[in-house]
């Protein structure tokens, strides 16, 4: 295949004096320390090469660099364990550990994992497509592991609950954990809030610390501090250390964890140094680095934001490969919900727009833009997003709390019992539901019809169009209650026909038949409209618009006429459309052969959506193979 042969020869083809021979972490530690620079060097060289053909998330696997590097000369892995929060800073890691010429398939169906997977590698100790689990997941393997386990947690994980609940378990037990927090300040986009502030005020202490650092070294030449009794008498000296700076303990000696820093990020021999000296130190403790996201690309450094995943790319110039759109080039999705939310908060003061550090992603930035002051950027916190959207709207006000379909199961809790059982207005504008791509299993949006339709008071609907998607925003204003309005990644159709006025808990007949009805829900109808065409036959197809509350009279006349109903949608079919359509005939008396098209028993690789639709058969061809099935029995 083309895509192996780019594999064997890539690395290979730059000439590297050293990244071409390492293999495994113990090729690494070969190479001598002064030459780690240059490893580096030909390790940024190499993802940023093999990224701008083949994208993925380019900023923060180059802000990492030297610290991977560092962190596999020093520790012995994989038997110690690195476990990495968010996988994407992990690229560096997944070359050094074996992975070099199978990089460039990096994302692509059947190829290397987007991020770190146990699965995959040995020497990845834990999955980490979703933030702020490292800390609670390394404690877990630390306790019952006697090897060294190190936690690196950075792009933003540090704002996430979880990390704190991990952090505050880690200060009460027995354990050795090493937590590197790989501070950059960054997210997808620039981080805000108190904590954030925190470790920038800890930053601006780096005299004081470096200063520390140097006591401390000089304690362990002089013997004052000795292994056996170490961990006592650091604990016991953090007093000593705030009352000798006259300054507040920070949150990590305050909860009893040793603290290094901050320091040079970017400095793999000075990290070198000081991992080796901190690597057997008995107790938990945390090396504060500071790094920059994009380091050592100068597009990347400039543009932060754009640059965490830009897409294809020429190396010499930066210019982003973004094609051409013509005129009548729909907009994405997350545009539509961006401009219509601005649009509805200019007429209602009570509108207010809630994201978890992604404003840029789901296009809430452009009313960020224009009214900074009802937009609020609550960081890597879904389960906080969804409760303060609860408090907000107990207080009167309407919030729309926009969280991306695989991130929103974090804050199920939350929607049950600070949204539902209250029965408060908070509009959930769920992003990138269904197949999202390359980015794979962490981040499919599959679930979330699943888990919403139990939880009572929630009504639920998804558009077909961006039209669809513009009216449910509307509509959502006047209602009460929650809401939850879900629509994919990528762009809008183009409009097959005028679209019909959206009624509440109405779906809308695209076509009559005789043979065949199906019911589809969001996007996926378009696919099948096109499938039906296809095929040729008189088949009956109704977009139910609404999951919850489901249009019974439309179920009423399929029941009565049909004797085969086909559901579709891109989701999981256990408790999705599917379910609900069988439960209501069931309830009802209807007795119709129901087949369900969706997602069945499994998590989606990663790939294209074109291929990962493909595969689970939800692509034209595969919804026509369906289709003539049906008919046919």
């Amino acid at each position: 295949m083309h895509i192996c042969n780019f594999c064997s020869n890539f690395a290979a083809d730059l000439d590297f004096k050293y990244l071409n021979r390492i293999d495994s972490p113990a090729d690494l530690k070969q190479i001598p320390l002064e030459e780690l620079p240059h490893v580096c060097e030909e390790l940024r060289q190499y993802i940023i090469e093999v990224l701008s053909k083949n994208p993925g998330h380019l900023g923060s696997s180059l802000g990492a660099i030297e610290l991977t590097v560092a962190l596999h000369y020093v520790f012995d892995t994989p038997k110690d364990k690195l476990v990495w929060d968010v996988g994407h800073q992990a690229y560096a890691h997944k070359i050094l550990t074996g992975r070099r010429d199978r990089f460039p398939t990096n994302r692509q169906f059947k190829g290397l994992s987007p991020f770190t997977n146990p699965a995959e590698s040995e020497y990845d100790a834990f999955i980490a497509g979703h933030a702020s689990n490292s800390i609670s997941a390394a404690l877990g393997l630390d306790i019952a592991d006697s090897h060294n386990i190190v936690a690196i947690i950075g792009d933003g994980a540090m704002t996430g609950g979880l990390a704190f609940e991990g952090l505050n378990n880690t200060s009460m037990d027995k354990n050795n954990l090493l937590i590197v927090l790989n501070d950059n300040h960054m997210a997808i986009d620039p981080l805000k809030g108190g904590i954030t502030q925190y470790l920038v005020d800890l930053t601006t202490s780096a005299a004081y610390n470096k200063w520390r650092w140097r006591l401390y070294q000089l304690a362990v030449k002089l013997h004052l501090i000795n292994e056996n009794k170490k961990a006592r008498i650091l604990r016991r000296n953090n007093n000593l250390k705030a009352a000798l700076s006259k300054q507040k303990s920070n949150i990590f000696t305050g909860l009893n964890i040793r603290y290094f820093g901050p320091t040079d990020g970017h400095d793999v021999i000075g990290l070198v140094r000081i991992l080796s000296e901190i690597k057997n130190h008995r107790g938990p403790k945390v090396l504060h680095i500071i790094t920059k996201k994009g380091k050592g690309y100068a597009p990347a450094e400039n543009d932060q934001t754009v640059w965490h995943a830009p897409g294809e790319f020429d190396v010499e110039t930066g210019e982003r490969h973004t094609g051409s759109l013509s005129p009548v080039t729909p907009p994405l999705w997350q545009e539509v919900f961006g401009e219509t939310l601005l649009e509805l908060a200019k007429k209602n003061e009570k509108i207010v727009g809630i994201t978890p550090a992604m404003p840029s992603g789901c296009s809430m930035s452009i009313m960020q833009k224009e009214l900074p002051d009802r937009v609020f950027d609550v960081g890597i916190a879904e389960g906080h997003a969804v409760t303060f959207s609860a408090g907000l709207a107990k207080a009167g006000m309407l919030p729309y709390c926009n969280i991306y379909s695989t991130f929103l199961q974090r804050a199920y809790d939350n929607i049950v019992h600070d949204v539902a059982l209250q029965n408060l207005h908070v509009v959930f504008c769920i992003d990138r539901a269904g197949i999202v791509g390359n980015d794979g299993a962490t981040h499919h949006g599959l679930l979330d019809l699943a888990y919403l339709r139990p939880i009572p008071n929630i009504q639920i609907c998804a558009p077909r169009t961006g039209e669809d998607l513009k009216q449910m925003l509307t509509l959502a204003e006047t209602l009460d209650g929650p809401i939850a309005i879900r629509y994919p990644r990528g762009r809008t159709p183009q409009e097959c026909s005028a679209p019909e006025p959206l009624r509440y808990g109405k779906g809308v007949k695209l076509r009559d038949g005789k043979d065949l009805a199906v019911l589809t829900i969001g996007a996926i109808g378009n696919t099948m409209v096109e499938a039906i065409e296809a095929i040729g036959k008189s088949i009956a197809h109704y977009d139910m618009r609404w999951l919850k509350p489901l249009d019974e009279e439309i179920l009423h006349e399929v029941g009565k006429k049909y004797k085969t109903i086909v559901t579709a949608e891109d989701g999981m079919v256990a408790g999705g459309l599917g379910g609900a359509v069988l439960e209501w005939m069931a309830d009802h008396g209807y007795t119709p052969r129901v087949i369900r098209l969706g997602v069945h028993d499994q998590f989606v690789e990663h790939g294209s959506t074109k291929e990962l639709y493909q595969l689970l058969k939800l692509d034209k061809e595969g919804l026509c193979e369906s289709l003539l099935q049906a008919l046919e029995k």
